[in-house]
Parts: structure tokens; C-alpha cells; sequence
């Protein structure tokens, strides 16, 4: 990582998306958690305050030193222990087979390079009936929009450490072997660029 991705991208990322509009679509995204989680792309920490009672344990992922000194009062202040996880080198998350009841993400597929192997990681470490909690930004349905989400893309990836605008988040979901069990969306307020919704959940189909 560089200067800018280590150090400034962060704290941007901690300033723009801690913003209040954001509290009650964490809330909602987070609800139905319980037991052991892993929260891929946990950043600063900032789905901490909206998880539930139900929830027993976080293990967090993500690759920013500088967004976890950033999340330390958060993790200071939850109910639950919160461990960090490693990602190795060939994109195996440290944890064992069936070993967390939920995975969570929020903000984090539009980012990760091979989203659909991630996919597969998620299921792999989820148990039998686990589930897949997610609200990510992605291809808005209106394809004059679409279209100019593809011509900013390039732009988007420079500016955001890799940040995609234009991912169809549900067919990516899809496509790995997740069954939708539920999908909402819907536009947050700003740019339709970059504000059209998908947010839900998703178990193995074989589930």
C-alpha cells in the first residue's frame, strides 16, 4: 500500500461513511446477526454500535492498520470480544472450515479485487445455515446511468483504493452459489452514481 492508501484513504473512508444517513441501513443490514461473525471489510469499525445482543463474537478482517487504530475506542466499547483475522497471501481467510454463524459486509465488494472468490471464502467458512448479511453499492438498474458508472469507473478505482461503482452486486452474490434470501434496494442520498443500493442476505443454496 502507499502513503495515500495507507494513511489518507482511511480516514476519508471513516469520515464520509460515519455520517448519521448511514446509521439506520447499518442497523437494518446487521439485525439478524447472531453468534460468531466475521465482518469482511470491518474499516473503522463503525457497524459496531448496531449489532445485536444475539451476537457472541467478531472476528474482523481488513487490511488497514491505520482503520483499526481508528477502530479501537469502538471495539473498546462492544458488548462482544472482537479478534482480528488474517487474509493470506493466496486469499484464504485464516479461519476454519464452518466456523462463524454469520459473515457481514458493508461497503466492501465494490473493493475486494476477486469479489467472486471472496464470495466462495464466505461460504466456506460460514456453518450449515449461516448467513451471508451484506449492503454494498453497485450497477444502478437505469442504463443511462449505468453507462456513465462504466466511463467513471477507472476514475472511481484511482480515487478509492480500488472501489468499483459499477459491480452488479446480486448477480455477483448469485453467481457464487448464494441464494438470495432477501435483496432491498434502493437509493441513498447523493449522486445516483454512486448511491444505488443492494441490501439483504444471502445463504448457501444447498442450505
Amino acid at each position: 500500500m502507499g502513503f495515500y492508501e495507507e494513511h489518507i484513504l482511511p480516514r476519508g473512508i471513516d469520515w464520509v461513511l460515519s455520517a448519521e444517513r448511514f446509521h439506520t441501513v447499518r442497523q437494518q443490514t446487521v439485525a439478524g446477526a447472531m453468534g460468531v461473525v466475521l465482518e469482511v471489510g470491518f474499516g473503522s469499525g463503525l457497524n459496531l454500535p448496531f449489532y445485536p445482543d444475539a451476537v457472541s463474537k467478531l472476528y474482523a478482517l481488513d487490511p488497514s492498520r491505520v482503520a483499526r487504530k481508528l477502530a479501537a475506542k469502538r471495539i473498546r466499547r462492544a458488548p462482544f470480544p472482537v479478534e482480528f483475522v488474517a487474509l493470506k497471501e493466496n486469499g484464504v481467510i485464516d479461519l476454519p472450515d464452518q466456523s462463524v454463524d454469520a459473515v457481514v459486509t458493508t461497503f466492501t465488494l465494490c473493493t475486494i479485487a476477486d469479489a467472486a472468490a471472496a464470495l466462495k471464502e464466505f461460504q466456506r467458512v460460514l456453518k450449515p445455515g449461516g448467513v451471508y448479511h451484506f449492503m454494498e453499492h453497485g450497477r444502478d438498474p437505469d442504463p443511462n446511468i449505468a453507462r456513465w458508472q462504466d466511463r467513471w469507473n477507472p476514475i472511481q478505482k484511482c480515487l478509492a483504493g480500488g472501489c468499483h461503482v459499477n459491480r452488479p452486486i446480486a448477480q455477483l452474490i448469485q453467481d457464487s452459489g448464494f441464494t438470495l434470501h432477501a435483496c432491498d434496494n434502493f437509493y441513498l442520498d447523493g449522486p445516483k452514481l454512486f448511491t444505488y443500493m443492494y441490501s439483504g442476505e444471502a445463504i448457501l443454496a444447498s442450505s
